[in-house]
């Protein structure tokens, strides 16, 4: 076990996690092995030959953003960490296969930001891990490609972009829809101001996900458990709350609200807004909670309805998890305009339609680049990409607002220029502010103007 803060290197960059916590990788998984010098040979240092990348968090969509990235010839995977054994072995292989050699296999993701010869590194890791993982990163001259919902709760979300912004980093997020052709041109078109003046956006998300019930017990061999637990409150091994299922537990994700809102919500607001400086609200309000899946260990609600209102440009919001949407694909963004046209988008297709519900034409603009070639190009060229953490950031604390709004049973107000929640309303909520546990501690980033 490494006794972090006794580690002068890591306590000068603030790389404060919990003491003993970080396993070294054992000797029990026989494909994992520490990086030496040989392996390093043959890795291009300099981004401007090839981006050489770390996977911190296998499996799921970590390893789906590696596999798109490895698509790209000047893009090399040179390491991979997870705290579970379990979750490396298809990674590694699929790695081995590629390049031809084998990746260096850690536990401790520090020992990836520490190495000099990775430019980036893919933030996959469940969301109560992100905050740490992405501004020691930032800390570390790494840039990122980080999941979504970049953060736990809104505090962390501030300090993340922050961090980004003042370490000058290219933070590229999850939330590809921004360069998925049927919403940038439903994005384009409210922009041009063909649907007139609007009045009422909608986003919405079915949600039927059961974790069912379990005992807790022993965590797997090859998991460290106290490490994927990290900096959140400490609760007994279950697998139904660990890979995966961890969304619906408000300890370590944030429901629907956050999975799949700051996808749909994020459409509207970029809809709403000039660029990706985004429109925020004035105040959220929400009713809901567990109401349909009673007899199951999840915690997070399963419907829910949220009314944001927003001065600039006048209009407001609509967030909806429920069971069903009649007419509607089951996820999806409307724009309401003052005169009842709706313009409807979801994975797959947009339309736009009279007040009576005809089809009307509608034109598309050009098609956008590739997500993740956007952001191999910006890392090399320092431009901001297209899911910008700032950008992100923003969505990212609306969707927050909700379950903000939700757990307090306020309503709650935000104030844009300071970046916080005005008053008091909501703020000992978990969804804004979280203590970490014992050892572990979030590097704070004050907004800067």
């Amino acid at each position: 076990m490494a006794n972090i803060e006794n580690d002068s290197e890591w306590t000068r960059r603030q790389f404060i996690v919990r003491t003993g916590a970080v396993a070294a990788v054992g000797a029990a998984a026989p494909f994992m092995r520490i990086a030496d010098a040989a392996s390093l040979k043959g890795i291009s240092k300099s981004p401007n030959d090839k981006l050489v990348i770390g996977l911190i968090g296998c499996g799921g969509m970590g390893a789906a953003n590696m596999r798109s990235l490895m698509g790209f010839e000047d893009v090399e995977v040179a390491a991979l960490c997870d705290v579970d054994d379990n979750r490396v072995t298809n990674d590694y292989r699929d790695v081995e296969k590629k390049y031809g050699r084998k990746p260096d296999v850690y536990k401790d993701y520090r020992k990836i930001l520490d190495r000099k010869d990775i430019d980036a590194v893919i933030v996959g890791t469940p969301d109560h891990w992100h905050a740490l993982v992405l501004i020691h990163a930032c800390e570390a001259g790494k840039d990122s490609y980080c999941e979504k919902p970049i953060s736990h709760n809104i505090v962390e979300a501030v300090s993340m972009a922050e961090a980004a912004k003042q370490h000058k980093r290219v933070v590229q997020c999850g939330t590809w829809q921004r360069s998925t052709r049927e919403f940038t041109d439903a994005i384009d078109y409210i922009r041009s101001g063909k649907l007139g003046k609007i009045v009422l956006c909608r986003a919405w998300i079915e949600d039927g996900f059961h974790a069912g019930r379990q005992q807790p017990t022993e965590p797997p061999k090859g998991l460290d458990y106290d490490m994927w637990v990290g900096p959140a409150e400490f609760v007994p091994y279950q697998s139904n709350r660990c890979h995966f299922n961890w969304r619906w537990f408000m300890n370590f994700g944030g429901g629907m609200s956050t999975d799949w809102g700051v996808h749909m919500m994020d459409i509207a607001l970029l809809g709403m807004s000039k660029d990706q400086d985004l429109v925020m609200p004035t105040s959220v309000s929400a009713v809901g909670g567990r109401r349909a899946i009673l007899d199951d260990d999840r915690n997070a609600p399963d419907c829910m309805d949220a009314i944001y209102d927003f001065k600039d440009h006048d209009f407001s919001m609509h967030w909806s998890i429920g069971r069903d949407h009649p007419g509607k694909e089951g996820h999806g963004t409307e724009f309401v305009s003052a005169d009842g046209r709706t313009l409807r988008v979801w994975r797959g297709g947009w339309k736009v339609l009279d007040p009576g519900g005809k089809e009307l034409p509608k034109e598309s603009a050009a098609p956008p680049p590739n997500h993740w070639r956007d952001f191999v190009d910006c890392v090399k060229s320092r431009s901001k990409p297209r899911a910008d953490i700032g950008s992100v950031a923003q969505t990212t604390i609306v969707c927050h607002l909700s379950n903000v709004a939700l757990s307090s049973g306020e309503i709650v107000k935000w104030d844009a220029a300071k970046h916080d929640i005005a008053g008091k309303a909501g703020k000992n909520c978990l969804a804004y502010h979280r203590p970490y546990r014992k050892g572990y501690k979030l590097p704070e980033y004050k907004p800067t103007a």
